[in-house]
């Protein structure tokens, strides 16, 4: 055991799922500080707990800018999130001090492509109306037209960022009978063979597809790339999938598409802000599934999630090699 005054601080900004605690009490070098809640850490008690840490352990929710960095001063060695993005953290500045990022990849990867095919299904079929209508006796009689949807066999699927989770997308996609799989992204890539996956300009993509999935990571070439112009171009009896991150989507412009029956549908795990407000006008939708961005959640992926955040940051502490360590 290392003496109390050889004990590295960490600060862990939120209640993580025991896999991970377990972790860090048992490396016996971590005198913890942790944000004992289900809810964020206030702006106030982040900046105050992060002083004089040598670790961070955070989450998609907490914004780690300068003002975070400054707080805690330069023992800060390492930061670990619980999340394959980290569009909430200030790369810049993290690697202008040299600190080191630890994120979870691969691990999610299978639930999040599982949760976008239900959320898909859900949209195109029209699940939640369903309930809905057989809870408020709007269920009568069958008739040949009521809640009719879309199918995926014979469609062309549209997948924007055909990473780990847009590839895992499409393998489980394919076997409905879809008959045309298009993708776009930076560059064509090789994998994209296994589900005959043809490279499109974004615009190629947008215009033919049945189904748009959108799983890129947001950067500033994606900030609000689905918008009034993006939306404008889809066939009326689309349905748009979003399952990456809120900002990728100009919401106005979504309300509007989908209100005026530009397109036919569209199923959300992310939104801007989350949560989003209960009176806000997508919620006023039946053609919009909105879900409370439940991508990673099954007990499994979230207990090995916290595991190998917690290794992430234990390497971080002791100078090793990273399980999975994001190249800055």
């Amino acid at each position: 055991m290392m003496s109390a005054q050889q004990m590295l601080k960490v600060f862990v900004t939120r209640r993580i799922p025991q896999e991970g605690m377990k972790i860090l009490k048992k490396a016996g070098m971590c005198n913890l500080s942790v944000w004992d809640s289900d809810e964020p850490v206030p702006r106030a008690e982040l900046l105050k707990g992060v002083a004089d840490a040598h670790g961070l352990l955070c989450l998609l929710s907490d914004k780690i800018d300068a003002e975070v960095l400054n707080a805690a001063g330069p023992n800060l060695k390492v930061i670990s999130t619980l999340s394959v993005g980290f569009d909430h953290l200030a790369i810049d500045e993290i690697k202008k001090r040299g600190i080191r990022v630890g994120y979870t990849p691969d691990v999610l990867t299978d639930a999040t492509a599982e949760l976008t095919v239900a959320l898909l299904l859900a949209t195109a079929r029209r699940l939640p109306e369903g309930v809905e209508e057989v809870k408020n006796g709007g269920w009568s009689t069958w008739k040949p037209l009521w809640l009719c949807g879309y199918g995926l066999s014979g469609s062309t699927v549209g997948v924007i960022g055909l990473g780990r989770i847009g590839l895992a997308i499409a393998r489980r996609l394919k076997p409905f009978g879809v008959k045309r799989l298009l993708y776009t992204g930076r560059q064509p890539k090789p994998q994209a063979q296994e589900v005959d996956g043809e490279y499109v300009p974004l615009d190629t993509l947008v215009r033919e597809s049945d189904f748009v999935v959108v799983s890129c990571s947001l950067a500033p070439d994606t900030q609000s790339l689905c918008d009034k112009t993006f939306f404008s171009k889809m066939k009326k009896t689309s349905i748009f999938i979003n399952t990456s991150r809120g900002a990728v989507v100009n919401q106005e412009d979504l309300f509007e598409a989908l209100s005026s029956g530009q397109i036919a549908a569209a199923g959300l795990d992310v939104t801007t802000p989350e949560p989003l407000p209960t009176n806000h006008p997508l919620l006023t939708l039946k053609n919009c599934v909105v879900l409370p961005h439940i991508g990673s959640a099954t007990y499994s992926t979230r207990g090995v999630m916290s595991a190998l955040t917690a290794n992430n940051l234990l390497a971080g502490l002791t100078g090793s090699e990273m399980p999975s360590e994001l190249k800055l």
